[in-house]
């Protein structure tokens, strides 16, 4: 357990470039755009606009620290990147929010997210700002 909290984990083969994870954030993000079109896929766009975010973050920090780290709690990845950028504390509260996207969205429950385009088009404006926030910090935009 203590090893996980770390950040390793056993047998990893993640990417250790961080535009590799950047790029699968961008299609990420596409993929969530897509998604928006239809009612019925509402859940996924939000996992992907999740997903997207935490790639993103994790490239960040790959690129700062030149190490992965495990872990899928955007607001605990946020705060990795705080510790070589303050400017990371304005993303706090949407790194919270995105949170709700990465159980909520993929599995049944009873009490169901009830999404509208509208909520989602604006989790996908926050991921979108956020990845290009990213982005601009590691200077590839």
């Amino acid at each position: 357990m203590y090893m996980m909290m770390r950040g390793y984990r056993e047998g990893n083969n993640d990417s250790k470039r961080y535009y590799d994870w950047l790029n699968r954030a961008s299609e990420d993000l596409a993929a969530a755009r897509l998604l928006l079109t239809s009612k019925d896929t509402l859940n996924a766009a939000c996992f992907h606009c999740q997903q997207c975010i935490e790639k993103a973050l994790k490239g960040y920090i790959l690129f700062k620290t030149h190490s992965n780290v495990d872990g899928h709690n955007l607001t605990w990845l946020c705060r990795q990147a705080i510790r070589n950028d303050g400017r990371f504390n304005e993303w706090l509260d949407e790194s919270a929010a995105l949170n709700r996207y990465y159980i909520e969205t993929r599995y049944p429950a009873d009490v169901p997210l009830k999404l509208t385009v509208e909520m989602v088009v604006n989790v996908c404006e926050i991921a979108a700002k956020m990845y290009v926030f990213i982005c601009k910090e590691i200077e590839i935009i």
